[in-house]
């Protein structure tokens, strides 16, 4: 059965660029409904861009060493070297070229626990960036020290949960996890989850984590990896993404389209699937990321952007609601951070 799209425009104008445009609809009256409440800080933020125009902030991607850089300083991981191009200088070509003004960078698989590269660039460029580090969930539990450090020395603001390196056999939910799960919401610092082979997988894990530790905010990177569901199990996975909302604390990454979407760029089988989400969770719990620089190839990151932007008015969501996703959601979360 085709998932439900909330509403379909009858006509509507849009004006300025592609993601700040203002949708002026002449709408069936089915399409107006009641919009979850957005939160009082939203107020706060209307000063977040002197100009009137709300900031685009990425909230997931990834940097590694040049060559050049990881024979000099930041060595890769072994086995983990990069196949395509992912260094500073060229983030910072394609964010500008596309208008976005920040980034949450994810700590990169490349260089797995050697955070060095990663620290460099948020200490170069603290206005611009926030960082996630990677957990490390080592059975001695040395994780959750390193962790502390990140956070408190080197002012990273999030986590990631990746279950593919805890040890064989064990789960998120074991000693250590728990661990660096409650210390990530004592300091205030949201945890990542990437269910990359499916959130069923994982959705237990998940569900006691949230359930035992409500104070620790949740991210969950590229739609939990829910594609348009074609069989029951897709179907399951996606209905248990949508029922994560009951958790407060959690929020949903709109990221990396084309590893969730069926088609080429602009994605649109992804229309339907933003339209429940965004219903469920709220337009302030959903935020816009790119995975650059696996984006580059397959739709640029400029089209990253744009592609979100067409999705989300496809769905008929409202300018503010675009807003949302496009960066106040991030901005919100990480406060403090991307003013003027």
């Amino acid at each position: 059965m085709a998932l439900p799209v909330r509403s379909v425009i009858s006509g509507s104008i849009f004006l300025g660029d592609c993601c700040h445009a203002r949708l002026y609809s002449f709408a069936a009256p089915s399409v107006l409904y009641r919009r979850t409440q957005y939160k009082a800080s939203t107020t706060k933020m209307a000063s977040a861009n002197a100009q009137g125009r709300p900031k685009t902030i990425d909230s997931h991607l990834h940097i590694w060493a040049s060559p050049q850089e990881a024979a000099d300083k930041y060595p890769y991981f072994p086995g983990q070297e990069p196949t395509l191009p992912g260094h500073l200088d060229f983030l910072l070509q394609c964010m500008e070229e596309a208008s976005v003004e920040g980034a949450l960078i994810v700590q990169p698989i490349n260089h797995k626990f050697d955070h060095s590269l990663v620290t460099s660039v948020l200490k170069k460029h603290p206005t611009k960036f926030v960082g996630c580090c990677l957990a490390n969930p080592a059975e001695n539990g040395t994780g959750v020290k390193q962790l502390e450090d990140l956070i408190l020395k080197d002012g990273y603001r999030a986590v990631r949960f990746n279950p593919y390196l805890w040890p064989s056999g064990q789960q998120m939910t074991n000693e250590v996890g728990k661990a660096m799960f409650s210390r990530a919401g004592e300091l205030g610092v949201p945890v990542g989850f990437m269910c990359m082979k499916g959130l069923n997988l994982h959705i237990s894990e998940i569900t006691e984590l949230c359930t035992e530790f409500p104070s620790t905010a949740v991210l969950l990177d590229h739609l939990a990896f829910c594609k348009p569901p074609l069989n029951d199990e897709e179907k399951l996975a996606f209905s248990e993404l949508l029922k994560l909302s009951r958790f407060p604390q959690v929020y949903v990454k709109f990221s990396a389209l084309f590893r969730v979407s069926r088609m080429s760029s602009p994605y649109l089988d992804l229309v339907p699937l933003l339209a429940e989400v965004v219903s469920n969770f709220g337009a302030n719990r959903v935020m816009w990321g790119s995975d650059f620089p696996y984006v580059v190839p397959e739709s640029g990151y400029k089209g990253a952007k744009e592609a979100a932007c067409l999705i989300a008015r496809q769905a008929s969501l409202s300018s503010s609601e675009v807003e949302w996703i496009m960066g106040k959601t991030v901005m919100q979360l990480f406060q403090g951070q991307w003013l003027p």
